[in-house]
C-alpha cells in the first residue's frame, strides 16, 4: 500500500503540492490525472525519492520513505522521456543495469519480441526512433519484476499494436500482484487499465476513487467528459 499524508512541496516560495492525502491499495491500477502544473510529476518524485517532501510524508506498507531507500527496489519507473547513455545498445544497458543490481534478471524476450524490440536489441540507442526507445524504457521498467510500477504517459509515442500490447502487459502484471500508478493524458487509456483515479489540481487531490462513481457523480458517460466536469466545476 502506498499512502501520502498530507504531502506539501515547495519549490521556494512556490507551492506545488498543498497537501496531498492519498492512499493506493496493494494491487490496484490508480489513474493519476490532471491538467499540466497540477503536480502530477512532483508527487512521482516524491514517491520514487528523487524529491523531498517540505511536509507530511510518504509511506509504502506501512513504512515511511524517509526511513531509506530500500522500497525503491521495488519499483518499476518509465518516465515519460527516458535519457539513455547513446553510446550504449540496449542489451549493453539491460545489461548494466543487472550488474548495479546484482539481480539475475533478463529482458523478457517474449515482451520484446511482441513490442517489436528483438530486432533493435544490439543497435546504439542514439540511432533508435522515439517509439523504439520507448519500448526500451517499457523493458527496463517491468526488469526486475517489480510489485510496484510507476508509469508516466507509457504509450506516448507507440503505434496502436505495441501500445496494445504494453497495456495487455501491465494488466497482466496487476493480475499477478502489482500495484500500479500510471499517468495518461488519454482518458481512455485509463478506462482500459485503472480501477480508480486520483484528479489533483493546483497541488491538491480533488477526487480519489472508482471511475464508475466518478461519471455517475458527474453524470457523465466517459472519464474524459467526466475530469472535464470537474475541472470547470473546481475552475469556476
Amino acid at each position: 500500500m502506498i499512502e501520502f499524508r498530507s504531502a506539501r512541496k515547495s519549490f521556494g516560495a512556490t507551492a506545488v503540492l498543498r497537501g496531498v492525502d492519498l492512499t493506493i491499495e496493494r494491487g490496484r491500477v490508480v489513474g493519476l490525472v490532471g491538467p499540466n502544473g497540477a503536480g502530477k510529476t512532483t508527487l512521482i518524485k516524491l514517491l520514487l525519492g528523487l524529491a523531498h517532501p517540505t511536509g507530511g510524508d510518504i509511506l509504502v506498507d506501512g513504512a515511511s520513505v524517509r526511513r531509506g531507500d530500500g522500497y525503491r527496489s521495488r519499483i518499476g519507473y518509465m518516465p515519460q522521456i527516458a535519457r539513455f547513455p547513446e553510446n550504449l545498445t540496449a542489451a549493453e544497458l539491460f545489461h548494466m543495469l543487472r550488474s548495479l543490481r546484482a539481480g539475475s534478471a533478463s529482458p523478457d524476450e517474449e515482451l520484446a519480441e511482441r513490442l517489436g524490440l528483438t530486432a533493435h536489441i544490439d543497435k546504439p540507442l542514439r540511432v533508435l526512433s522515439g517509439g523504439t526507445r520507448q519500448k526500451v524504457n517499457a523493458a527496463l521498467a517491468l526488469l526486475f519484476s517489480p510489485d510496484i510500477l510507476v508509469l508516466d504517459e507509457p504509450t506516448a509515442g507507440l503505434d496502436p499494436l505495441s501500445s496494445a500490447t504494453l497495456k495487455d502487459e501491465i494488466i497482466a502484471r496487476n493480475d499477478s500482484g502489482a500495484t500500479v500508478l500510471v499517468t495518461s493524458h488519454i482518458m481512455s487509456e485509463l478506462e482500459d487499465l485503472c480501477d480508480e483515479v486520483a484528479f489533483l489540481l493546483d497541488g491538491q487531490v480533488r477526487y480519489a476513487g472508482p471511475i464508475g462513481a466518478l461519471t455517475e457523480q458527474t453524470r457523465q458517460e466517459s472519464l474524459e467528459r467526466a475530469i472535464a466536469s470537474l475541472m470547470i466545476r473546481e475552475v469556476a
